[in-house]
C-alpha cells in the first residue's frame, strides 16, 4: 500500500494512548489518521472532509461506536467501518456487523492484525472470497444458531440434551468448515455468506 496515493482514516477512542499506537502503527502504511474522542465530533468533520476509512470503539461516552455507525450509515453508505472493542461479545459483534460494520477486531490489538484488516478494508478486490467449505448437519446448525446467541458450550450442550464433549466436537467442525479458528471470525464469516435465516434471525 505505501506505493499507493494516501489515505484518510478517522479514528474514534477516547483514549488517548490507543489514538496514539493505532495512529503510529497506520501511519506506516501511507495513512493519514485523524482522531477523535468522540463519535459527535466525528460526524461533525465526516460532512466536509474525506474518509476512506473509520474506526471506532464501542465504548465511549457520548455515543456508543454501533450507535455511531449506524448514524454514518445513512449519511455514507459506502463507507467501511472497523468496529473495535475491549468489551466484545458475539451478540455485539453479530449487531455491528449486521449494522453494517467492514469487520470487528477484539482489544487489546494486536498491530500486525490491524494493519491487515486495514489493508483489506482499503483494498477490498484483494481479499479472497470466503465460503464453507462444507454443509452444516442439523444439529451443528442448531449449534450454530446458540453459539450466535452468546451460549457458552454448557448453555448448548443443556439447550440441546447433548454432552459438553459432543457441544465441543460440533464447534470445532463448525470453525473447521467456515475455516477459522475463533468465535469472532465465526461470526464474520457468517455475516459475509449470509447463511440462510441464522445470521437474520440473530442479528435482531
Amino acid at each position: 500500500m505505501a506505493d499507493n496515493p494516501s489515505k484518510d482514516i478517522f479514528l474514534v477512542d477516547d483514549e488517548p494512548d490507543v489514538c496514539l499506537v493505532v495512529s503510529r502503527t497506520l501511519e506506516s502504511l501511507n495513512c493519514r489518521v485523524t482522531c477523535f474522542s468522540s463519535g459527535t465530533d466525528c460526524l461533525r468533520q465526516l460532512r466536509s472532509k474525506p474518509c476512506d476509512l473509520l474506526i471506532s470503539d464501542v465504548k465511549m461516552p457520548d455515543m456508543d461506536g454501533l450507535e455511531l455507525l449506524t448514524k454514518v450509515k445513512r449519511m455514507v453508505p459506502s463507507l467501511p467501518i472497523l468496529i473495535v472493542t475491549g468489551y466484545g461479545s458475539i451478540p455485539m459483534a453479530v449487531t455491528a456487523l449486521k449494522a453494517g460494520a467492514s469487520d470487528f477486531l477484539e482489544k487489546p490489538l494486536d498491530r500486525q492484525s490491524l494493519r491487515s484488516t486495514v489493508t483489506s478494508l482499503l483494498d477490498p478486490d484483494g481479499r479472497p472470497h470466503p465460503r464453507v467449505d462444507q454443509v452444516l448437519t442439523k444439529m451443528e446448525a442448531s449449534v450454530l444458531e446458540l453459539i450466535l446467541d452468546g451460549k457458552s458450550t454448557s448453555e448448548i450442550a443443556r439447550i440441546l440434551c447433548r454432552s459438553h464433549r459432543t457441544i465441543e466436537d460440533h464447534r470445532a467442525n463448525i470453525l473447521r468448515k467456515f475455516s477459522v479458528d475463533n468465535l469472532v471470525d465465526l461470526v464474520k464469516r457468517v455475516a459475509v455468506v449470509r447463511l440462510p435465516s441464522t445470521f437474520e434471525k440473530h442479528s435482531r
